[in-house]
């Protein structure tokens, strides 16, 4: 064991640094603009198999940073994913993150109408934060819901779709992605059956730092003091 580290900076920093060599390792090279959320993700997961799962619409990145930096919020369908976003980084934009899973008429209007409440709180989302961010890492029926309302119109700053499973999971995916594609809506989306709240929330966090200009941890204690 390597108790060099021992800082929360320090661990980040040096995990950064073998993702980095191994992906050099497996000939994986990114467009500087998708490279710190490939690590973020990689640094949360553990997993190298997003190095090649995660897929980016045109200047999606870059959209996501000047939504952040615009004061945009973001709406999640997980309180694991709200909980796993940086407040702090967050706050320092002017933003705010939501999730509706818990809200009673959400509950009521998903059990009256036989659906889910992810997909009831993307209406919400919708109604209630039409420019917001919308990070999904659970439920591909939140995806499903997000292309019926793009086709009416509602045009997200940014759709980052990772939900992790079986059923409807693969085809979610790659149908928001096409959407987004088809709307001029940016999108980052793990295809696939891999992803997650946590990926979720790496995501947004990995745009957020970039919005800050604190990729570097040590940069980053600073930027949020």
């Amino acid at each position: 064991m390597d108790a060099t580290y021992t800082t929360p900076s320090g661990i980040e920093a040096e995990s950064m640094r073998i993702i980095g060599e191994e992906l050099a390792r497996l000939g994986l090279a990114f467009p500087a603009e998708h490279e710190a959320v490939v690590k973020r993700v990689i640094h949360t997961t553990a997993d190298f198999d997003y190095a090649v799962n995660l897929r980016f619409t045109e200047q999606a990145v870059e959209r996501g940073v000047a939504a952040f930096q615009a004061g945009a919020s973001i709406v999640t369908d997980t309180n694991m994913a709200k909980a796993g976003v940086s407040k702090a980084a967050l706050g320092k934009l002017g933003g705010q993150v939501r999730c509706f899973m818990a809200d009673p008429e959400v509950a009521a209007a998903a059990k009256a109408r036989g659906a889910t409440r992810a997909a009831v709180c993307m209406e919400k989302a919708a109604r209630e934060h039409p420019g917001a961010v919308l990070a999904v890492g659970n439920a591909p029926t939140a995806l499903l819901k997000l292309c019926e309302l793009m086709d009416t119109g509602l045009r997200p700053a940014l759709v980052v779709g990772v939900p992790v499973g079986f059923v409807n999971v693969v085809e979610s995916k790659e149908r928001i992605f096409e959407a987004c594609e088809r709307y001029d809506v940016p999108c980052i989306a793990a295809m696939g059956r891999k992803g997650g709240s946590n990926v979720a929330a790496a995501i947004c966090n990995a745009i957020l730092y970039t919005a800050l200009d604190a990729v570097d941890p040590a940069k980053r204690q600073e930027a949020l003091k």
